[in-house]
This record gives C-alpha cells, sequence and structure tokens, in this order.
C-alpha cells in the first residue's frame, strides 16, 4: 500500500557539520508507507538538493530510498546522516537506540557517540585502470597520463597537492558524458589536523559539484588508508560550503563513517 503523501512532515538538514548554512544540505521526508515513485522523484526535483531521503518505518527496519534531482542513487551518506539525525532529533528513536535502515545498498546502521553520528556503510575500495574514459582528464583539465582509478560508483583521481584540489573547475558538460555515478578528486592535506582533501563531481545525477559526499568517503578511506599506513582518518571536503568526516576502515568490506548535523527547516510536505 502507498502512503498518503499529503502533510508529510519534512525537514532540511546540514550534514557533515556543525554550523547551519554549511556542510551539505539533505532533505528528509518521513513517510507512513512506501511512496510512489514518480512522486518522489519528483519532490527531491523540486527541493533541488544534492539528495532528499525518504523514511517509511519496516517490521524492524526503517526502510530507505534517496533521490537527487533527477535520478534515484543507491547509496548515499549525507542523507542517512540526516535521516537518522531527525529520527533521534523527534523522538521516533530514543537516543540510545541505533537507526537502522534497509537500502539498496544492504542494512546501514547509525549509532550516536560523542556528539557525532557514525554509520557503519560498506566500503568501495577503488582499483588503477588503464584506459580512463576518453573525457574524463580532459574535463578536469589535466594532462594524459594522469592515474586513474575506478571504485564501485566513481572515478577517483589522485592530485600532488591540496592547492589543486581546491584550484579544479571542470567541464561540466563534458564530464557528464563519463560513465560513472560521478567523479573524485583528492590530495593529502596541507592543513595538519587533517589526512586528507576531497571534492566530488556529479553532473550526472544532476549535481555539478556535492558539497559533502559521505559515499566517497568509502572509497576514500581505503584510497589513503593504504597511502598513509592507518585506518583512522579525518577528511575535508574543500567544496564552497565545505566540511567534516571522520573515517575509520574496518576491513576492505566496511567503512565507519561519522559526523554531524543541523536541522534548518522543517514543515510539511501539502502537494
Amino acid at each position: 500500500m502507498l502512503a498518503t503523501t499529503m502533510n508529510c512532515p519534512f525537514f532540511q538538514v546540514d550534514s557533515s557539520t556543525d554550523r547551519a548554512f554549511t556542510g551539505n544540505p539533505a532533505g528528509v521526508c518521513l513517510l507512513d508507507a512506501a511512496a510512489d515513485e514518480i512522486w518522489m522523484q519528483n519532490v527531491a526535483a523540486e527541493m533541488n538538493l544534492a539528495e532528499t531521503a525518504f523514511l517509511y518505518p519496516g517490521s524492524d527496519v526503517h526502510n530507505l530510498r534517496w533521490f537527487s534531482p533527477t535520478v534515484e542513487v543507491d547509496l548515499c551518506g549525507h542523507a542517512t546522516l540526516a535521516a537518522a539525525h531527525v529520527l533521534w532529533q523527534t523522538g521516533r528513536l530514543a537516543e540510545h537506540e541505533p537507526a537502522r535502515f534497509h537500502t539498496k545498498s544492504g542494512l546501514l546502521t547509525c549509532t550516536r557517540r560523542n556528539g557525532w553520528i557514525e554509520m557503519d556503510f560498506p566500503a568501495t575500495p577503488a582499483t588503477p585502470v588503464d584506459s580512463p574514459p576518453a573525457d574524463l582528464l580532459p574535463a578536469l583539465g589535466l594532462a594524459p597520463g594522469t592515474a586513474v582509478a575506478r571504485s564501485r560508483f566513481d572515478f577517483l583521481v589522485e592530485l600532488p597537492s591540496e592547492q589543486q584540489v581546491r584550484a579544479m573547475q571542470p567541464d561540466f558538460a563534458r564530464l557528464a558524458r563519463v560513465p560513472a555515478r560521478g567523479v573524485i578528486v583528492t590530495a593529502r592535506s596541507a592543513d595538519p589536523q587533517f589526512d586528507f582533501v576531497s571534492r566530488f563531481f556529479a553532473p550526472q545525477t544532476g549535481i555539478n559539484e556535492d558539497p559533502v559526499t559521505g559515499s566517497s568517503h568509502c572509497c576514500l578511506g581505503p584510497w589513503w588508508r593504504d597511502r598513509l599506513g592507518k585506518s583512522q582518518l579525518l577528511a575535508r571536503q574543500v567544496s564552497r560550503r565545505g566540511g567534516v568526516i571522520s573515517v575509520t576502515v574496518v576491513s576492505n568490506d566496511r567503512t565507519l563513517l561519522a559526523g554531524q548535523a543541523v536541522t534548518v527547516l522543517r514543515g510539511q510536505l501539502v502537494a
């Protein structure tokens, strides 16, 4: 049975930050049952956020789906963090209870730890590719022969410096032709407080640059663990809004991602 979608509680949450108007904004829509996919996609397009999360209760866990303004996505970190934050903030879950979600990427669990929300996510390690797509390096303004890797979802390019990551100005029309969910660029951090920095570009899914991307750190965690020789890492995504993610690589299969969240809007969907 589909949900009654009139007067659904709706929240906008800034994820991976402890300050409003920074981090990555996500929509969270609380449903009483599964909703029509076309309606969910229309809502996500109307909100025009990187992702909007749709939650409805299951038998023992919450069901969770994520939509960008143009497509449904298989894994989203910042909207999962926002969804868990809303469940605790509204009292739908007690503060000591874990938030457990059935998703297209399997069972995901969030817990509260010392003011942060920790998410147990699948690891998506990247492996080098010999022949990257023809449009990838030119779209990033990089020379032929630059090393490229590929994860389950995205291409990854490591650059020599944080400044190069910050200065990058992709050709988004050309980058949209790259056959992947998105493209990660990363480098070691110039700030000793952080281990690495990154940016994430995804014109393929309707978002030229995502402010803070939890799921890309499922790839970045194993990548920098192997280069820095440590499994606990602190990362900064250096988009215009910026955000911070703590990454713990548990194994080649699992990563723990942790961030904070701030609610900036609450209301009701009436259409």
